[in-house]
């Protein structure tokens, strides 16, 4: 699945203002259609996997729903959401559309979306997953269909660099983190496989980290797959229960310097200047057996399975202070409810939202569906692939750091982003970066 960063190219405030008055204008048209003819719902989403998915499932649906025809809209993820803004502004927007836990509150408060919580069973919403629909309950009601659950974090390791290394995937299965290395098992290691051009690896005299071949790991500004993790693995939080930003505790600072130190100090992951502006630069490295470990989440089981030539397999996330503590998300199919067919659209949902229609979800691999009932085909793919997924649902055990939540999240990204991407980059000191970060991101919510 594509990177599932919240930035929203205007602020929310400017999509509420826009949004209102469309809705308003849309909701006047009678939307009414004679029995015989044939209704095209629109879906949109921006995984061209999952797309895949919804074609088969779709052709299921149609056969039982013959009034109906579902056309399934990819939009890239880079055009996805100053997309969706404009459409919804212009009434363009399909009846049913992707959103994330970023973005979706500012069109459920401008009344752009379709009340869940009213137009669906509650039998059909008792098998979502709790996380999902928690993240996407706003003031008692939800606001979409659960469509994805991300379990937790774990780490896609490459096992030729492995053995290169004199390191096996059972030596990397319980490596521990420590901000003051008193208990520090994950920089040796990934010293080891750390190399630079002349061959020299990370914990040699002669290496030189300017200068790398080969990395161990991807630590970079990476909210979903690295950020959380490390902020819960110390006993730091991202917000508190009201909502305020609250990462630049000690542990937080602490939890971002070791991040920071593992590019910067130890020279044992790709530099800022590639990672800050290329959201999968890691990948692509990993992909290219230009790196060892890979941290990150089921979203990219798929990319991983079909683009590496080499032998891998997953690991458990690294274990810090506080345990290996992982970032959970999801993602929703929300009805718009300025759509002209609102009685197909909404079957078109309850499709999306039961083990049927999910199904073909988790049978293709693509992702991990947040219908429970879909969820063993997830499992079951993946072990007639001989991948072993348990590690992204092991580590939730120890307890879950939720996605950043709030309709002034955006904003809060868009102001906290610059300050801590010169932090990662080394240019501003580690306390006084993310300190400022954290007064922008809560400034915002004061507008």
């Amino acid at each position: 699945m594509a990177k599932r960063s919240t930035i929203i190219a205007a602020g929310a405030a400017a999509v509420v203002l826009v949004i209102v008055g469309v809705v308003a204008a849309l909701n006047s048209r009678s939307g009414q259609q004679t029995a015989n003819e044939q209704t095209t719902v629109t879906v949109r989403l921006w995984d061209d996997q999952v797309a895949a998915a919804y074609e088969k499932s779709f052709v299921a649906f149609e056969q039982d729903n013959s009034d109906i025809n579902v056309a399934v809209e990819v939009v890239p993820w880079a055009d996805y959401f100053e997309k969706l803004r404009t459409d919804v502004a212009g009434g363009g927007a399909a009846d049913v559309f992707w959103l994330d836990g970023g973005s979706y509150p500012a069109y459920a408060d401008a009344g752009a979306l379709l009340d869940i919580t009213a137009s669906i069973s509650a039998d059909a919403q008792a098998g979502w997953a709790p996380s999902v629909v928690t993240q996407y309950t706003r003031d008692g009601i939800l606001w979409g269909v659960p469509q994805l659950a991300d379990p937790g974090i774990a780490v896609f390791y490459n096992a030729e660099l492995l053995g290169e290394a004199g390191l096996s995937p059972e030596d990397i299965t319980a490596l521990t983190w420590d901000p003051t290395g008193e208990n520090d098992t994950l920089i040796p290691a990934l010293q080891k496989l750390t190399k630079d051009y002349n061959g020299n690896t990370a914990d040699s005299a002669d290496f030189d980290g300017t200068n790398l071949s080969q990395y161990g790991y991807n630590a970079g500004y990476d909210m979903q797959a690295m950020l959380l993790n490390y902020l819960a693995s110390n006993g730091a939080e991202f917000q508190d229960d009201a909502g305020q930003y609250a990462f630049a505790s000690d542990a937080g600072i602490a939890s971002v310097g070791y991040l920071v130190d593992l590019m910067n100090k130890w020279h044992v992951s790709p530099s800022a200047a590639d990672t800050n502006t290329n959201g999968d630069f890691s990948r692509d490295q990993f992909l290219q057996g230009k790196m060892a470990l890979f941290q990150s989440g089921v979203y990219n089981l798929a990319n991983v399975s079909s683009g590496a030539n080499f032998d891998w397999g997953v690991a458990l996330l690294p274990s810090g202070p506080a345990g290996a503590i992982s970032g959970v998300d999801g993602i929703t199919a929300a009805g718009n409810a300025a759509s002209e067919h609102p009685a197909e659209t909404l079957r078109v949902l309850e499709w999306l939202g039961s083990t049927a229609g999910s199904t073909y979800i988790g049978t293709s691999g693509s992702a991990s569906p947040a219908v429970l009932a879909a969820q063993p085909a997830y499992a079951q793919y993946w072990a007639d692939q001989n991948v072993d997924i348990s590690p992204f649902y092991d580590v939730l055990a120890a307890g879950t750091a939720p996605a950043p939540r709030g309709v002034g999240w955006p904003a809060a990204e868009n102001a906290m982003r610059p300050l801590l991407d010169e932090v990662f980059l080394g240019r501003t000191a580690v306390d006084a970066g993310v300190r400022a970060a954290q007064d922008a991101a809560n400034a915002t919510l004061a507008k």
